[in-house]
């Protein structure tokens, strides 16, 4: 007779357990910049993310958020950079590019190289985040041009979504490996 109602809930509730979600892309937020917009009643403040995000594996894909806070910013831009992911083509283990390669957007040129092992990756800030989040460990890397972040991130992509292997050349030129070399 002692059992009340308050005693059954609590006998009955389940302990809490956390479960902690298993990332698949790392995410790098690359810039955060403030836009006003002047209206009638003064100025209207909002922000805009530029998130990079990738598995290391070859995966990379980039986004750009906008929103009146600065967190819905980088969350609207890390869900759509997960959406525009795509594969890059690296060799030597997933270690370096297979050919040099230069991306163009609007001003702005990448000149993406590879490297001998053991070089690392030189490159600027928003080239080395789109290079690491790939699973690149040594490219050299120069920025000609303009140098906003959102036109280098563009470049950068459009350079690495160039790449050929020697497999697929020679897939594409009905030739063996051995051949195109």
């Amino acid at each position: 007779m002692e059992n009340t109602n308050k005693d059954n809930r609590r006998d009955n509730r389940k302990p809490r357990r956390f479960v902690k979600e298993v990332k698949e892309f790392d995410e790098r937020v690359v810039q955060i910049n403030r836009i006003s917009k002047t209206v009638k009643g003064g100025r209207k403040m909002r922000f805009a993310a530029i998130v990079v995000v990738g598995d290391k594996k070859g995966r990379v894909g980039y986004a750009l958020g906008k929103a009146n806070e600065v967190p819905d910013a980088i969350r609207k831009a890390s869900e759509a950079a997960k959406k525009n992911v795509k594969r890059i083509s690296l060799v030597d283990g997933n270690r370096t590019i297979p050919h040099a390669t230069v991306g163009n957007y609007g001003a702005g040129q990448v000149v993406l190289r590879p490297a001998a092992p053991g070089t690392g990756i030189v490159a600027g800030g928003v080239v080395r985040a789109v290079l690491e989040l790939a699973g690149a460990t040594d490219v050299i890397s120069k920025c000609v041009g303009s140098r906003t972040p959102i036109n280098q991130v563009h470049a950068t992509m459009k350079a690495l979504t160039e790449l050929k292997t020697v497999n697929s050349v020679a897939k594409l030129r009905g030739l063996k490996v051995e051949e195109v070399r």
